[in-house]
């Protein structure tokens, strides 16, 4: 079997719009596609004893057991390296169960796809999954641990942490989206100027002054003190020779640490002898110059965590420990704890593996034990100095059992230090009686404290501390988004979403929007380049300041990623015609539609699909779609149109040389289409037609017919405004247009408009593309033969993989199957064949250059204006 490829899709897609996080694999089984299961010896039993766990699996019998049946019947490898994949993700901590198996039009090749939760252990399930599956089919040994545990180092280095992953859990709870803004735990909710930062658990809300204070310990503590907050007695040094003084004025037994650490690293408690003292002196040291020398306070390790000034869970912290028997020694003990399925490697669970490390083996010294120690029955082993849960520390909830005036101490330390997220370390023998009653301390204030312990406690009631944090973030009233219409379709989509674009930022709106020459912000292009795909439409999402967004969404992109958005507000489809067919599986009109789908699939339900009722794979998407519908039309007595209005609905239409938008039985008149540049005076259907979609993506926005009247006669046809898209170029004696027209549907629109266009002659510069079947490319051929009267063909680019001549023989089939003496001119040098254009043309000749075939033609023809009128 050989992996062709690998995709990772990231945003609502073709196999699912809710989950969207897929991974989708094309698998050739080579001869395994002439050997289903069944007729593999001894494969279900190895299957099962590899991974018994696949029991669980109902597959398509809906039982436990399910798969294995299939196994036994006969399935094919695809569907079963589906399920492998699936399982051992579960058994590496990441449980997930969406999977699809489907065979392509080509034999023996299946798209194998499957949910993941980590991208790049998702990724090596896969290529993990073929592997295992091969060993099995060979009936050779496999370790399979090996596997799972390379896939929990992967889940730990990329997952969020247990705090952030929290908040973010929390936040698509309330169907707010969050995008993540690097490799760690940078997080952005909400989309462009509606949006909110933060980092673990410290937000942008977050004051820097305050987090300086906090990390600083003494600045802490002496703050608290001035404010008559209880701590424990202590100095700080940083000098070897202020230790002794130091010991003799806080008095043994004492707790050194790190001034500037964190989460206990450099710490050690309960120190009795100035021997102890030196090491543990010189351990803060390897942490932080300065070092904080504390008396020593007896009782129990409390965390209360404080958000937005208000208390929200307090927990009791106890360090990593084991329990002795009298029989096993304690390194058998950690090993026997560390078996607690409660336990396991980094975050995976509630608890933590505990390990041995410096600050474990100084413990056990001091009781003068080892790892080989055997304690008595019933002795409590400490096996670190903090009772940190990344360390192997345990919690308990103690939130309704923190006395009133705790509570008052704790709110007001946040205050205080200025924090709006907090945690507070306190040392008590309880939080049931207030601090100065009891002789508690408060040890120290964290910024960015962690959540786990609340959320997750070995005992007591988890505490959802992530929800007031959200709610800090979003109060009532506080909107996550911005306005997204998402267009996509065969042609016009380029020109569709810079109308609409044109329309909002008319109207006093900041725009964001993506199309195929680059990215934009209100007047500003901020990339270059084909920018339809997610990556695209996350850079305006991730804008704060963009107030809306206007996205150009590409067939390549959906195919490859998905969508960058989850939800829109508005989706667009402008026609569904031959283009692209016979790549990446899509072969038929009815495969393309299943993809441009996706979008409307993506609008929420009370959101509006706006789709073309001139074109019967529009009608289908309309159909199927879970939003409302608002059509568009080149004839108002279309039926779709009649029966949709009849109804109650929303449409725009074309009558009576008008753009109008038709509400049940009212008509209301936008605009002339002769008063509107953009249809060329009329002559252009294709661009009414764009006319029309914008027009109604925007009213249906709330756009007032006044004010989108007023932006579609301000919106000019240009290398500005739409380049690319029917730039018209005036010399003194002839023109050129350029258009990257590049299918058969996008010529014969080209063809109608120079119908209207006098001129002497008229002249074609086109190109063929390597990747479209040879069909598409004889089809613009035979266009071309019957709107030109010469054609110059320049085949310097877009071959994709082919051979120039190749598709220039192409090209000269279909252009003599019209015109069979049509004069042909073959010149593939870009800049060669704009040179011939200005030498040969004559008086009134009428240039049109096509598909993109020569780089930079805009600017290369704008120079050569500009040269002729000496500017």
């Amino acid at each position: 079997m050989k992996i062709l490829g690998i995709q990772v899709l990231r945003g609502p897609n073709i196999w699912s719009i809710k989950r969207k996080k897929l991974i989708q694999m094309r698998l050739d089984l080579e001869e395994m596609e002439q050997y289903p299961t069944n007729l593999i010896d001894g494969f279900g039993e190895r299957i099962e004893k590899l991974i018994p766990t696949l029991y669980t699996h109902r597959c398509s019998k809906g039982e436990p057991g399910g798969l294995l049946m299939r196994i036994e019947e006969g399935t094919w490898m695809g569907h079963v390296i589906e399920h492998i994949a699936l399982e051992i993700q579960t058994l590496a901590g990441m449980d997930t169960g969406f999977g699809r198996t489907r065979q392509t039009k080509t034999e023996g090749i299946y798209n194998v796809v499957f949910s993941y939760l980590e991208e790049k252990a998702g990724l090596y399930a896969a290529e993990s999954a073929v592997r295992i599956a091969e060993a099995l089919i060979a009936g050779t040994d496999y370790d399979l641990e090996h596997d799972i545990q390379k896939m929990r180092e992967l889940r730990e280095l990329e997952r969020l942490g247990p705090s952030t992953g929290s908040i973010v859990d929390e936040a698509i709870s309330r169907d707010i989206p969050w995008i993540r803004l690097n490799k760690s735990s940078l997080v952005q909710l909400g989309y462009g100027k509606n949006q909110v930062r933060f980092r673990a658990t410290m937000t942008e809300r977050t004051n820097s002054i305050a987090v300086d204070i906090a990390c600083n310990k003494d600045e802490t503590k002496r703050l608290l003190q001035d404010s008559a907050i209880p701590v424990a007695k202590g100095v700080t040094i940083w000098n070897p020779e202020e230790l002794e003084d130091a010991i003799k004025n806080v008095g043994y037994p004492l707790v050194f640490k790190p001034l500037d650490g964190n989460h206990g690293k450099g710490a050690t408690i309960n120190v009795k002898t100035d021997e102890a003292a030196k090491a543990a002196f010189e351990y803060a040291q390897q942490y932080s110059k300065k070092v904080i020398i504390e008396k020593f306070i007896t009782g129990y390790d409390f965390r209360i965590l404080v958000i937005d000034h208000q208390m929200v869970a307090a927990a009791l912290r106890v360090p990593a420990h084991v329990t002795g028997n009298g029989q096993l020694s304690i390194q058998e003990l950690i090993d026997k704890e560390n078996l607690d399925p409660r336990r396991g490697y980094g975050h995976e669970n509630v608890l933590t593996e505990i390990s041995v490390d410096r600050d474990t083996l100084d413990l056990l010294a001091k009781k003068e034990y080892t790892l080989d120690t055997v304690p008595p029955q019933g002795e409590i082993v400490y096996l670190k100095s903090t009772a940190n849960l990344s360390t192997g520390g345990t919690s308990i909830d103690v939130t309704d059992l923190v006395h009133p005036q705790n509570v008052f101490i704790s709110e007001r330390i946040s205050r205080v230090i200025g924090l709006d997220i907090c945690g507070i370390d306190i040392m008590a023998e309880n939080l049931t009686q207030p601090l100065t009653e009891n002789g508690g301390v408060v040890l120290e204030v964290n910024a960015a404290p962690g959540f786990r312990m609340h959320l997750a406690p070995s005992e007591g009631l988890p505490r959802n501390v992530a929800a007031p944090v959200i709610d800090m973030l979003y109060p009532p009233g506080k909107s996550t988004r911005i306005p997204i219409i998402a267009v996509t379709g065969t042609n016009g989509k380029t020109t569709t979403t810079r109308l609409i674009a044109h329309i909002v930022k008319s109207n006093g709106t900041r725009v964001g929007f993506t199309t195929s020459d680059g990215i934009y912000v209100q007047n500003t292009m901020l990339m270059k380049g084909d920018t339809t795909g997610p990556v695209s439409a996350e850079f305006i999402l991730r804008d704060p300041t963009v107030e809306f967004a206007v996205l150009e969404t590409a067939r390549g992109g959906i195919l490859r990623a998905g969508l960058g958005f989850n939800h829109c507000d508005i989706g667009v489809i402008t026609n569904i015609q031959e283009d692209h067919l016979g790549i990446s599986d899509i072969h038929t009109l009815d495969d393309l539609a299943r993809v441009k789908s996706v979008i409307i699939g993506s609008v929420k339900r009370s959101g509006w699909g706006v789709l073309n009722a001139d074109n019967k794979y529009c009608i289908k998407i309309a159909n199927a779609a879970d939003c409302n519908i608002a059509y568009f039309s080149m004839d108002e007595k279309n039926p779709v149109i009649v029966e949709h209005c009849k109804a109650g609905g929303i449409a725009a239409i074309y009558e009576n040389g008008y753009i109008t938008v038709k509400k049940g039985d009212w008509k209301i008149r936008v605009e002339k289409v002769t008063h509107v540049p953009l249809t060329f005076g009329g002559s252009v259907e294709f661009m009414i037609q764009n006319v029309l979609a914008a027009t109604l993506a925007t009213f249906l926005c709330g756009y007032k017919i006044e004010d989108i009247r007023m932006s579609l006669e301000t919106f000019i046809p240009s290398a500005a405004q739409t380049p690319g898209r029917m730039n018209t170029f005036k010399f003194k004696e002839f023109k050129i247009m350029v258009d990257f027209a590049h299918n058969p549907d996008g010529f014969n629109g080209i063809k109608s408009y120079l119908k209207t266009v006098d001129a002497t002659e008229h002249i074609g510069v086109i190109s063929a593309t390597g990747d479209r079947r040879d069909s598409d490319n004889l089809e613009i051929a035979r266009i071309s033969a019957q709107m030109f009267d010469k054609i110059i063909i320049c085949q310097e680019k877009y071959l994709r993989g082919r051979p120039p001549q190749e598709l220039i023989d192409l090209l000269i089939t279909g252009i003599r199957e019209v015109k069979p003496d049509m004069d042909i001119i073959i010149n593939n040098n870009g800049d060669d064949c704009l040179k011939y254009i200005m030498a040969t043309a004559r008086s009134g000749s009428f240039f049109t250059i096509l598909s993109d075939t020569i780089d930079d033609a805009i600017v290369k023809v704008t120079d050569y204006l500009d040269k002729e009128f000496g500017v």
